[in-house]
């Protein structure tokens, strides 16, 4: 049997909080400074810090050429899983172990020294992949041509914005050819046009061998590319395995949240990660103005949502609606709404959906907001909603409640006098 390429056994990582503060390195003024924390922790025992497992127990196998999802919620551990099994942070009991070269992209600007050109980060990555210079030399102008930042190439990484760096740094990492590549949320990150020439990308990696562990919240793009699934919640594997099988029980677990009260959706800033200009608040209506989630074939559907932020940015809302079986149904946008025309940093804005001539089934819906044409916030599994009938047409014979597709063309028919078919 093949040797597995990834090997995790019983893996767990413990982080300190509090004044304990993190398990990183100790310098000169850490020492000084816990010194004095130690005098006024022996006369305050309630100040312990607090310790919280970000893994928990993670066992599992993967093989060459495999295509592997990890999903879960935020906080759920994904991050913490692939920063161990790049090398960027030791766990805390467990082992893990790689036969391959890897390629990480995890952050934006992990694995770039901000003082070196992008040229000079191409070939000091290649040289940590194990490449020899003509290696990367012969790949260097796909890098480039793939990045579309030549302009700035000789400018110093630490001047290139948040959309540069993740440019730079996922060609660097998809075209290198390592075996093993591992890729985080950070491709949220960036305009949409790129963000689709990204997975374009990693589905040819896929497809030329090599192996992708790939976190992500989008689960049509989890679907299409991987094979298998590994499911996290508070640190722990809730169910591995097929990927349509997984990611289906995942969305189950997720829409169980909405029911028929759960029409106000606020979320906290600890959910979010570009703190400049985001969602806090959903509420969802029907056009009786009453709170709800369920709604009959050609209802029309309101969403009255708040965003926080700058008082002067221009933005346009988008939704997203998916299905049970994470299918992409229907989109939208409005705006630009100007910000100058907002009293507060608070917006509201009403989002009017439909009709709706969906069929009768459980649907999601996901938020994003565009400055420009980069996305500065995505807010994904916002709020479910039911569509309980779907009987659009006059007929003498009773109509299954559910159907399948995703949803209802309107047509008519009619009978055609005095001519004979040919």
């Amino acid at each position: 049997m093949e040797k597995p390429i990834i090997t995790v056994n019983n893996l767990g990582k413990r982080y300190l909080l509090g004044l304990g503060g993190g398990e990183h390195y100790r310098a000169l003024r850490d020492v000084m400074a816990n010194s004095v924390k130690n005098i006024f922790k022996r006369n305050n025992k309630n100040e312990d810090p607090q310790r919280i497992w970000a893994l928990k127990g993670i066992t599992f196998d993967i093989r060459a050429g495999e295509k592997v999802g990890i999903i879960g919620g935020n906080g759920a551990g994904k991050s913490t899983l692939l920063k161990i099994l790049s090398e960027i942070t030791e766990p805390t009991e467990g082992e893990a172990h790689i036969y391959g070269r890897v390629a990480s992209l995890l952050e934006v600007g992990t694995g770039f020294h901000p003082e070196l050109t992008g040229k000079e980060n191409v070939f000091m990555n290649g040289a940590i992949l194990g490449m020899t210079r003509a290696e990367i030399k012969k790949k260097y102008d796909e890098i480039v041509s793939f990045a579309e930042i030549k302009r700035f190439l000789d400018t110093p990484v630490k001047r290139y914005s948040s959309g540069m760096y993740v440019r730079l740094a996922f060609a660097v990492a998809a075209h290198l050819e390592p075996e093993i590549l591992l890729v985080d949320e950070v491709l949220a990150v960036g305009d949409i046009a790129f963000q689709k020439k990204c997975l374009g990308k990693m589905g040819e990696v896929a497809k030329g061998g090599r192996t992708v562990l790939f976190v992500s919240h989008n689960m049509g793009a989890i679907r299409s590319l991987c094979e298998s699934v590994i499911w996290l919640d508070s640190g722990q594997i809730v169910k591995k395995g097929n990927a349509d099988e997984v990611v289906r029980d995942y969305e189950d677990n997720q829409l169980k949240r909405f029911d028929e009260s759960s029409y106000v959706v606020e979320r906290s800033q600890e959910e979010v990660k570009n703190k400049s200009f985001y969602f806090s608040r959903v509420k969802m209506l029907n056009k009786r103005g009453e709170n709800t989630t369920i709604f009959r074939y050609n209802d029309k559907l309101i969403l009255i949502v708040d965003l926080r932020g700058e008082p002067t940015i221009d933005f346009s809302p988008e939704f997203h609606i998916y299905n049970e079986l994470g299918q992409f149904v229907a989109c939208g946008a409005a705006g630009p709404y100007h910000g100058k025309y907002f009293s507060s940093k608070v917006r509201k804005v009403r989002i009017e959906i439909g009709p709706l001539t969906l069929t009768s089934g459980r649907y999601r819906i996901l938020l994003s907001v565009m400055i420009g044409n980069v996305r500065v916030d995505t807010w994904d599994n916002v709020i479910g909603f039911t569509i309980t009938e779907c009987q659009p047409f006059a007929t003498n014979w009773e109509i299954p409640t559910h159907r399948e597709g995703v949803c209802v063309i309107n047509q008519s028919f009619s009978k055609i006098e005095g001519e004979d078919s040919q």
